[in-house]
């Protein structure tokens, strides 16, 4: 097979024949650039022609095919009149009508006096039966290609179903004969069908739509490998370089000895794991999975003074600058008995400042940056930089973390930070090329926060509660759905709420939503954090880890409207203080099956890994939080619940690979499910 012909199905659609420049333009509008965008772009319904209907069987308004011979062409000289083509059969007659077609072309499909296959919608005007610009007409030959039941694609403005088609034809029938990655064997015992069949297969609508077919599990079963082999080998990666590091004494203990609390036994096992990370010769690459308020910062600081005591420099990055000081407030009072050094940096920091603290970070003056991701612009340099922990990391993909294991060279050890428990049926699929540690315990001073569930025509007996908790200087937050169609719906949801509660509590209201710059936003949230107000509502999630130790109370309205983890992530907001917190879900009368199931779980259960698995099951996959917002798009066909199977035997295969994986064998399907340039393959 010559690379050309193999190459085929990555080159431009624009190699297609009939596609030029404006159908190009339009193909692009549904996502389809590449040949191999087409393959993968499968019919989602039918069109049923398959029953040749005479003419006294018509109905109106319906597709129908019919068999006819062509009597007469009209081609009237007055302009802005339709050219009419006059058919019968045995039962009737029919006018096919035609506006702006050449009549050369009607000619030519529509021999007079011969039989003819025509199918299109069929309507009925001034007592006769027509159809207006046919779909398809087809001498009595090429019938079969028209009397069937035709697959049905998503089609945009400027593509109809009959172009559509015959693009899908000429991509399956120049399919390249492929050497398949899978062996027979495997393939037979696995009840798959080898790649050509496959594709082929799916382009006919009862495999497409029949997600246990031979040839939808063959895709799926590919596209998980694809993913899992860039995991496997970004692993492999990571974990060539030999780390140069001196570790000394464990400075933590001293540390943790001096804390006003103690730790859970979770936060000793991962920071042992932690640790051993550290002190081996090995690139750590790992992923610290805690719930809500399960003490994970506390985690990260002791081993970055580790580090820091064996003479390298830190690193700690979080997403939003609040949650950045927050984190440096906490390591400043933690350090504080110590030598070492920590500074804050941000988009904000003065220029004089700024100068400073890049000077000494670059002379090793300073053991710990923390600051927002500006941290890794291309200006900041570090003197002997030896870990990297970044917060809240879920808008990193395995492009993104792999780029980043690069930054600090091959002695800086990489933690990643996450609120968000990943169910263990997604974890393979989202951070096999890291190792991963979990908290599961909380701090015993956390108390666990009371849920209830109230309907929202009873607004009204909230506000003496919320007096209440005003008079003991509690804090509120008030959160909306977020209304994803309209930044403008998005405000006026959120301002009518805003203006409601306002004339119940005049001045100690506040307010965010969609349409809020991050500027201002701040503002707000700072203002909260002083506690300047007293209840603050919000459309936005409001920032995972963020503590707010004086909001002990959260009502969110339309709480069906949430998944289970962001409910569970938005009720850890409160209760982070001494004081008992409370979580109010409120919901519309009528709530589904499904959405009081869900209430149900998040009242019984505080534990985020579990809701986490339950919510998988409910929701679905795409639906998870933190994973939409992840920097790798979802799985296009596969899903961790409904091919659970594929997803174990995936992972099996790739287990058996080990350290043997062919990239060139492999190149051709990771090029197909665009993973290739993550790992740098060029060949095909």
């Amino acid at each position: 097979m010559n690379l050309i012909k193999k190459d085929f199905i990555f080159q431009d659609i624009k190699k297609l024949k009939g596609v030029g420049t404006q159908l190009s333009k339009y193909l692009r509008q549904k996502k389809v650039e590449k040949i191999k965008d087409i393959i993968f772009d499968l019919p989602y319904s039918e069109t049923d022609r398959s029953k040749l209907s005479k003419l006294n069987e018509l109905e109106i308004g319906k597709i129908q095919t019919i068999k006819v011979k062509v009597k007469k062409i009209n081609f009237p000289r007055i302009r802005n009149l339709p050219n009419k083509v006059i058919c019968e059969d045995e039962t009737g007659k029919i006018d096919i009508v035609y506006f702006n077609s050449r009549e050369g072309y009607l000619k030519k499909i529509f021999p007079i006096n011969e039989w003819v296959v025509i199918s299109g919608k069929i309507n009925f005007f001034r007592n006769n039966y027509q159809i207006t610009n046919p779909d398809y007409v087809t001498n009595l030959e090429k019938q079969n290609y028209v009397v069937k039941n035709i697959p049905k694609y998503k089609l945009t403005k400027g593509i109809n179903e009959k172009k559509y088609r015959s693009i899908i034809d000429q991509v399956t029938q120049n399919l390249p004969i492929v050497e398949d990655w899978l062996n027979d064997d495997f393939i037979k015992e696995n009840n798959l069908l080898n790649w050509n069949e496959t594709i082929k297969k799916l382009h006919f609508t009862e495999e497409s739509k029949n997600h246990k077919s031979k040839s939808f599990r063959r895709l799926v079963f590919d596209e998980i490998c694809a993913n899992f082999i860039v995991l496997s080998e970004n692993r492999k990666r990571i974990k060539k370089f030999k780390k140069e590091k001196i570790f000394k004494e464990l400075i933590s203990n001293n540390i943790i000895k001096a804390l006003p609390f103690k730790l859970t036994n979770s936060q000793y096992e991962t920071l042992k794991e932690i640790n051993l990370d550290i002190k081996s010769d090995k690139r750590m690459f790992r992923i610290l999975q805690g719930d809500v308020g399960s003490g994970k910062t506390i985690v990260s600081l002791l081993s970055i003074a580790n580090v820091i005591e064996s003479n390298f420099q830190c690193a700690l990055m979080a997403p939003t600058e609040i949650l950045a000081l927050q984190h440096f407030q906490l390591a400043k009072n933690i350090f504080k008995d110590t030598k070492i050094i920590v500074e804050f940096l941000s988009g904000k920091t003065e220029t004089k400042e700024r100068k400073r603290i890049l000077k000494d970070l670059e002379e090793g003056k300073i053991n710990l940056i923390i600051g927002t991701h500006a941290l890794f612009q291309k200006k900041i340099r570090f003197k002997n930089l030896g870990y990297t922990v970044i917060d809240e990391q879920h808008k990193f993909g395995v492009k993104q973390r792999s780029n980043l294991a690069q930054k600090g060279g091959k002695d800086c050890d990489v933690l990643l930070m996450s609120a968000t428990p990943i169910p263990r049926t997604m974890m393979m699929s989202l951070y096999g090329d890291m190792d991963v540690s979990k908290i599961k315990e909380k701090p015993s001073i956390r108390k666990k926060i009371i849920t209830l569930s109230k309907p929202e025509k009873k607004i009204n007996e909230l506000w003496p509660f919320l007096q209440n908790q005003i008079n003991e200087k509690n804090q509120i937050f008030w959160v909306c759905p977020l209304i994803k169609e309209s930044k403008f719906l998005d405000y006026s949801s959120a301002k009518e709420k805003f203006d409601l509660i306002l004339k119940k509590f005049p001045g100690k209201v506040g307010l965010i939503h969609g349409a809020l710059d991050k500027i201002e936003k701040d503002k707000v949230l700072k203002k909260f954090l002083n506690k300047d107000i007293n209840i603050l509502v919000s459309t936005t999630v409001i920032e995972v880890g963020i503590d707010f130790p004086n909001a002990n109370l959260i009502i969110i309205e339309n709480a069906n409207k949430f998944g289970l983890a962001q409910l569970h992530q938005l009720r850890g907001r409160v209760g982070r203080g001494k004081k008992q917190g409370m979580c109010v879900l409120m919901f519309k009368d009528g709530l589904s099956k499904n959405a009081i199931k869900r209430l149900k779980i998040l009242k019984n259960s505080d534990d985020g890994f579990f809701i986490a698995e339950e919510d998988l099951k409910l929701r679905g996959f795409g639906d998870l939080i933190g994973f939409q917002q992840s920097g790798d798009k979802n799985f296009k066909f596969a899903d961790p619940i409904v091919h659970e199977d594929l997803f174990k035997l995936a992972e099996n295969l790739i287990f058996k690979i080990g350290d043997n994986i062919n990239q060139k064998k492999y190149s051709f399907l990771l090029k197909l499910f665009d993973k290739a340039e993550i790992l740098n393959l060029k060949d095909v």
